[in-house]
């Protein structure tokens, strides 16, 4: 289909006997912002890693920027699609600088090794840095940052590529309330921009979805309870299906806010 950027099929994965995603047929078209949403182990992960193409699908069909998976050298489609999560935070050596962290996302890297790089990449990664809030923070250590400033680092590094696809997991969480909004705030300045990628977060919480988020995508036990536009996902007929819990939900403008009843 013209103009979708990741389209899934059928798919279907297993590890052992536990299956983690169950038949999920979901499509992204450019220019949306989704938000993916459900409780721990609704496997919202495992659909972020294969929309990266991190992980392949034991059944099923994943298209991902016009690109059949299984069918494309994935160390050429990555940098086309940004990705902040705990798993790159969990790859970062000690002692990298930041500057250097952000800068080697142009090449696929984490962190910096032999390649050069010029001065419009150090340009680059830095105006991206000051966009996040933490600009002053480049030739730091990221092991020695706070967890809200990681959070922002690994967006930052997330665009260096100026990617087609932007994948968040979970970037607010274990944020304080104060740089939680902030994060929100900016998120939302990202999701209005018009060269922006397209977005995918994923959240556990209702309250973390950004002003400027289109679409929603709920999971439960690894299926997709309802994926749509966040007016006809965000009941609270569907949203108490995916939490397992009888919820009251309410909307303030552009936010959201949900509570066991």
């Amino acid at each position: 289909m013209e103009g979708r950027v990741l389209g899934l099929d059928g798919v279907t994965v297993r590890r052992g006997k536990a299956e983690l995603l169950s038949d999920v047929d979901w499509s992204v078209q450019e220019g949306e912002r989704w938000v993916m949403l459900g409780p721990n182990g609704a496997g919202k992960t495992t659909l972020l890693n294969v929309a990266f193409s991190q992980l392949h699908p034991t059944q099923g069909q994943v298209e991902i920027l016009g690109e059949k998976l299984g069918r494309v050298d994935v160390f050429e489609l990555r940098p086309l699609i940004g990705y902040a999560g705990t798993s790159v935070a969990a790859q970062v050596e000690a002692g990298t600088l930041v500057i250097d962290l952000v800068v080697s996302a142009a090449y696929g890297y984490v962190g910096r090794f032999r390649e050069e790089y010029g001065v419009p990449d150090y340009g680059r990664a830095r105006t991206l840095l000051g966009h996040w809030g933490v600009g002053d923070l480049a030739d730091r250590a990221f092991d020695s940052l706070s967890e809200g400033e990681r959070k922002r680092v690994l967006i930052a590094r997330a665009l260096m590529s100026n990617p087609e696809l932007l994948l968040l997991d979970e970037p607010a969480a274990g944020l304080d309330l104060g740089g939680r909004e902030d994060l929100l705030r900016r998120l939302g300045r990202l999701a209005h921009s018009e060269v922006a990628p397209s977005l995918i977060v994923v959240s556990h919480h209702v309250e973390e979805i950004p002003v400027g988020f289109t679409h929603g995508l709920l999971l439960r036990e690894g299926r997709v309870v309802a994926a749509g536009p966040l007016d006809e996902v965000m009941t609270v007929d569907l949203l108490s299906e995916t939490f397992g819990l009888q919820l009251k939900v309410e909307r303030d403008g552009e936010r959201w806010t949900a509570r066991a009843v």
